[in-house]
C-alpha cells in the first residue's frame, strides 16, 4: 500500500473514527469579536484552506464525520436532509480535495488519488423518527454510519445518560435490522450499557463504538466498562478511543492518557478490536485562553440542556493540550511504540482495523446498488 499516507513508513491507510474537518478557529474569533452574523453555519462552510491542508498533512486516509440532527428542538428529518445535501454537494464539486467514501476502494484509494475521503454518518436515530425505511433512504445519499442514541433516551433506546436503561425497544431492533439490510455500519458510541449489550446481541453484523474511553482507568458513564469491551469485540467490532475529557476522573488529559486507555483497551479487547476515534479537529485551536472563556458558556448551556455529564468541567479542554493539529496521529503512533507496541499493533489501531470492519460491513452495498 506504498503512497496511500503522507507519513513516512505508514503502512495501512490511518483512518478517523470520528472527528471533524472544520477550523476551530472561524468560531472562535466570532465569539472573541462578538460578531458570529460573519460566522458560516456549522458545516462544510467551516471547512476552510488551512483546515484542508491540515487533513492532508496529518496522514490520514479518511475521517468519519458526523452530519445531520445530534440533539436539540426543531425538524430533526429536515435539518437533517438539508445538511447532508450540503456535505454531499461539498464533497462532489469539481476539483474538490475530498472524497465520499462509500466502499472500502474509496477509502483505500483516497490517498493515492490526492484526496482525503470522508465517511458520513449520524449520531442520532432520531431523525428516522418511526420509520425505518429512512435507513434505505440515507444509505443512498452515503451515509455509512448510523449511531443509535446520543446522550439520552430516544424511540429505539437510552443514551448513557439515562437514569435507567431500560435497553432496545422494539423499534429500535427495526432500526438495527434495517441498518443490517443496508449494509450500514451501526455506532453504539453514547449508548448506555443495556442497550450496547442488546444491540450488539441483535445485529447479524459487527459494530462499532466510534468514540469512547475505558471506564476501568476514569469511571464516567461515557467510557464503556470492560464488559462492554469484551462484548463488541467478541461480536467482531472495533471500539475507537477518544482524546476527550473523560480520560481522566478529574483535571486535563494529556496524551499519556489517551495511551493508557489504548493500551487497557489492546489487553481486554484485542489487539484485532481497537482504533481511534478522537471526536476532535486535525486544526489546533490558536488560542487556548480565548478557547477556555467560550469552553465555560458552551459547558454550563450544555448541562442546562440535558446534554452533558454532570462532571464536565469548563476548565478542561475538550481536546489533549499535547495533542493537536495535523501531526497529532504521528505523534500517538510514536507514544504507542515508546510503550513497547510494534509497528502491525500500531497500524491496527490506526486504521487496519477500521479497514477490515468495514469490509465486514459494507459489502453488501454492492448487490444494493449503492455503491
Amino acid at each position: 500500500m506504498d503512497g496511500l499516507s503522507g507519513s513516512e513508513g505508514q503502512g495501512r491507510p490511518w483512518v478517523n473514527l470520528q472527528g471533524s474537518l472544520a477550523n476551530p478557529n472561524l468560531a472562535l474569533e466570532a465569539a472573541r469579536l462578538g460578531d458570529l452574523s460573519q460566522l458560516p453555519p456549522e458545516g462544510p462552510a467551516r471547512v476552510d484552506a488551512r483546515a484542508q491542508a491540515d487533513a492532508w498533512a496529518s496522514g490520514l486516509s479518511a475521517v468519519c464525520i458526523t452530519v445531520g440532527h445530534v440533539a436539540g428542538p426543531g425538524d430533526a428529518w429536515q435539518k437533517t436532509c438539508d445538511d447532508l445535501a450540503r456535505w454531499r454537494q461539498f464533497l462532489d464539486r469539481a476539483g474538490s480535495p475530498w472524497r465520499q467514501v462509500n466502499g472500502v476502494s474509496d477509502l483505500v484509494e483516497s490517498r493515492a488519488a490526492g484526496r482525503v475521503g470522508v465517511v458520513l454518518g449520524f449520531q442520532n436515530t432520531e431523525m428516522l423518527g418511526a420509520e425505518p425505511a429512512r435507513v434505505a433512504r440515507c444509505a443512498a445519499q452515503g451515509v455509512r454510519v448510523m449511531q443509535l442514541t446520543y446522550n439520552g433516551v430516544n424511540a429505539v433506546g437510552c443514551g448513557c445518560l439515562t437514569p435507567v436503561d431500560t435497553g432496545l425497544t422494539a423499534l429500535g431492533r427495526d432500526m438495527v435490522e434495517a441498518m443490517n439490510a443496508q449494509g450500514v455500519l451501526i455506532d453504539l458510541s453514547h449508548a448506555g450499557d443495556r442497550t450496547l449489550a442488546e444491540a450488539v446481541q441483535a445485529s447479524l453484523r459487527p459494530v462499532i463504538v466510534s468514540h469512547t474511553g475505558c471506564r476501568a482507568l476514569a469511571a464516567h458513564r461515557r467510557n464503556l466498562a470492560d464488559e462492554g469491551l469484551r462484548r463488541v469485540a467478541n461480536a467482531g467490532g472495533v471500539v475507537g478511543l477518544y482524546a476527550m475529557p473523560f480520560l481522566r476522573a478529574a483535571g486535563q488529559p494529556l496524551l499519556e492518557d489517551l495511551v493508557r486507555h489504548i493500551d487497557h483497551a489492546l489487553q481486554v479487547a484485542g489487539t484485532e478490536h481497537v482504533g481511534v476515534g478522537t471526536d476532535g479537529t486535525l486544526t489546533a485551536v490558536d488560542d487556548v485562553d480565548n478557547y477556555r472563556h467560550f469552553l465555560g458558556e458552551a459547558v454550563r448551556a450544555r448541562q442546562a440542556a440535558g446534554l452533558a455529564t454532570a462532571d464536565e468541567d469548563p476548565e478542561v479542554c475538550l481536546f489533549l493540550p499535547d495533542l493537536t493539529g495535523p501531526s497529532q496521529f504521528q505523534r500517538l503512533a510514536d507514544a504507542l511504540g515508546r510503550i513497547g507496541h510494534g509497528a502491525s499493533v500500531i497500524d491496527r489501531v490506526l486504521g487496519g482495523n477500521a479497514l477490515r470492519l468495514f469490509g465486514e460491513v459494507w459489502p453488501s452495498l454492492a448487490a444494493t446498488g449503492q455503491v
